[in-house]
């Protein structure tokens, strides 16, 4: 009998990328596959060669969520309005469309992003009457912890056991009473589709209640936590070979192989305001003994401000190959983008403060593979010696080439297929 997967992911890039990679094991293995998400990645679903199914225009607006920097969210915001209106208001829509799919063709498992809430409605049911879920962890795990403080403030751990402890505590507290907002709006939200309520719990702990979580990093990239749950596992990134690869401009191969190579990119998000991180590290590098090539991640390269000489540009490049030769990344931290650094023993400058990416940042410092500039908006000055210091010290590359090393023998996709086929088969 033909398996069926359902696949649900909340309308990004970032989002539907890993998913699909996931889809195209699925498929190769045989199964029946779909995948449910925003109408602007239609193609991009089914170049995958993966049914496309929907999601209703008011679930599909994560696109246009601060669509603009002057509506985007940073801080608390993030986790406040941020996330009510980003995920949380979509969610009932959503989780009335994965309802309807299920009940016209049902699937064996249900695999959903990490800010796929409607996939709650799911848990209205008993466990024997609905299909297996699988969270994909597509951005830092985010579950409440007592060795880790609360998801969103980019708090690292301490490293004596019984501070850190009584301090996430405290932490723990003042958090729910900040974010009553959120916490709130998701309860109104469950208890609506039937689903358990938060019950005190912290609202990412929602995440929690699927079968499987399948976190897409190394453990070497992720908190320890002694009360993790049992159910966590980790797949490392969901990474795959560009269907059609990136050529590289004329200039890639004239760079001196000589002098260090800094790479600067805002990824293809948060990518409208080159003040915020390309433009301070051209500032800050213009009169180094580096060479800094930067991509725009789609824009026209005539958008960035004037390049200083040892500046080079590309909407894209081909990335296995310029990061083989990066000697720092600056980046505001993209999931995808810092693992694939990582990959390639790359260390890292991170500055970003929207989004995860406060979460994200805090595990670059954590990890020790880099420097966290701890904002979205670093002056020049801070490019500058956050650059000549992971340059100076060799610890950063080494860590980084450590996570690499873990990366590269992650079980991936196919691992989390063997386990998802292997959980079907003891429920027989």
């Amino acid at each position: 009998m033909t398996r069926s997967a359902l696949l649900c992911s909340m309308p990004a890039v970032g989002h539907v990328g890993p998913l699909l990679v996931v889809a195209r094991e699925l498929h190769r293995r045989g199964w029946r596959v779909r995948m449910l998400t925003g109408a602007n990645y239609r193609r991009m679903v089914q170049d995958a060669g993966i049914p496309f199914l929907p999601l209703p225009p008011e679930a599909d607006t994560l696109d246009g969520v601060g669509a603009g920097d002057d509506q985007r969210d940073r801080g608390l915001a993030t986790i406040n309005r941020g996330v009510e209106r980003a995920f949380v208001d979509p969610a009932a829509p959503a989780a009335a469309a994965l309802d309807e799919i299920l009940r016209h063709e049902p699937a064996d498992v249900v695999l959903h992003d990490m800010t796929f809430l409607g996939v709650q409605t799911l848990f209205a049911r008993h466990p024997s009457d609905r299909p297996l879920t699988v969270l994909c962890g597509i951005g830092p795990a985010g579950f409440s912890s007592r060795d880790t403080a609360p998801y969103g403030l980019g708090i690292t751990p301490l490293a004596h056991p019984l501070l850190n402890r009584l301090r996430n505590r405290i932490l723990g507290v003042t958090a729910k009473a900040v974010l009553r907002p959120v916490h709130r709006s998701l309860d109104e939200f469950l208890i609506g589709v039937g689903a358990p309520p938060l019950a005190g719990a912290f609202f990412m702990d929602a995440l929690s209640r699927s079968d499987l979580l399948a976190q897409f990093t190394v453990a070497e990239f992720e908190y320890r936590r002694s009360d993790a749950p049992a159910h966590l596992r980790f797949y490392g990134p969901m990474a795959t070979a560009a269907t059609h690869p990136t050529p590289a401009p004329a200039w890639f191969d004239d760079l001196d192989p000589a002098l260090p190579l800094v790479h600067v990119t805002q990824g293809t998000v948060a990518n409208t305001d080159y003040s915020e991180v390309i433009e301070p590290t051209l500032t800050a590098l213009a009169d180094l003994p580096v060479q800094v090539a930067v991509t725009t991640g789609g824009r026209p390269v005539d958008t960035l401000p004037v390049l200083p000489a040892n500046a080079f540009a590309a909407a894209y490049l081909p990335y296995d190959d310029l990061l083989a030769r990066t000697s720092v990344l600056v980046t505001n931290g993209g999931y995808g983008g810092l693992h694939h650094a990582m990959r390639h023993g790359v260390p890292i400058v991170i500055a970003g403060d929207s989004e995860d990416k406060v979460e994200t940042s805090a595990r670059v410092q954590h990890a020790r593979v880099g420097v966290n500039l701890r904002t979205g908006r670093p002056t020049a000055d801070a490019v500058r010696s956050a650059v000549q210091r992971v340059l100076a010290d060799p610890s950063f590359a080494a860590n980084a080439r450590r996570i690499g090393e873990a990366i590269a023998v992650a079980p991936g996709a196919s691992g989390l297929v063997d386990d998802i086929e292997a959980m079907l088969a003891a429920q027989e």
